[in-house]
């Protein structure tokens, strides 16, 4: 998974996976990254999400799930994935300005950094879902460098029409 490259794994660190829904990453965490020291919160607006998440996970240590739209604490690493992707019939600029606040406010409540993902542009000629988000990096990119000040690395070319950006402080 390319958000996870925003991590240091070398070090424990706490890491907020905002739009979480069931808890996947978490599981993913546990297979992939066994032993490493992970205070996980995950977020999501979905009551029923979280209340599944809740059940599948409440024997893991270090693992809480809660209700909400953005992280109630000031955590190493966020992580936004797919949270941007369905847009359904939100006008364009309404639907950017929330990416924007979100990028925001992951900044501000991250002491290293954060990742997003973004379904890429297709190409000319190629007809993609109406309630689908694509769009290009360039300003995601130039939002989280020249707003937020912060360091910023895209990765693309990994065998999917997406982009994640990997953000520092």
């Amino acid at each position: 998974m390319q958000l996870l490259r925003v991590c240091d794994w070398d070090h424990p660190f706490s890491l907020d996976d905002l739009g979480c829904g069931w808890g996947a990453l978490r599981g993913f965490i546990s297979k992939r990254h066994r032993g490493k020291k992970v205070d996980y919160l995950g977020i999501d607006l979905s009551a029923d999400m979280i209340s599944f998440a809740n059940a599948m996970w409440k024997n893991k240590r270090a693992t809480e799930f809660r209700v909400g739209s953005s992280s109630p604490r000031v955590a190493d690493y966020a992580i936004a994935s797919g949270l941007f992707n369905v847009r359904i019939d939100e006008p364009a600029a309404l639907w950017e300005e929330f990416i924007a606040q979100t990028l925001r406010s992951m900044a501000q409540s991250t002491r290293i950094g954060f990742a997003a993902n973004f379904l890429a542009t297709l190409p000319d000629g190629m007809a993609g879902a109406r309630q689908l988000y694509r769009t290009g990096a360039d300003p995601w990119m130039r939002l989280c460098e020249h707003e937020l000040g912060m360091r910023v690395t895209l990765l693309d070319r990994y065998g999917m029409r997406e982009f994640t950006l990997l953000a520092r402080h």
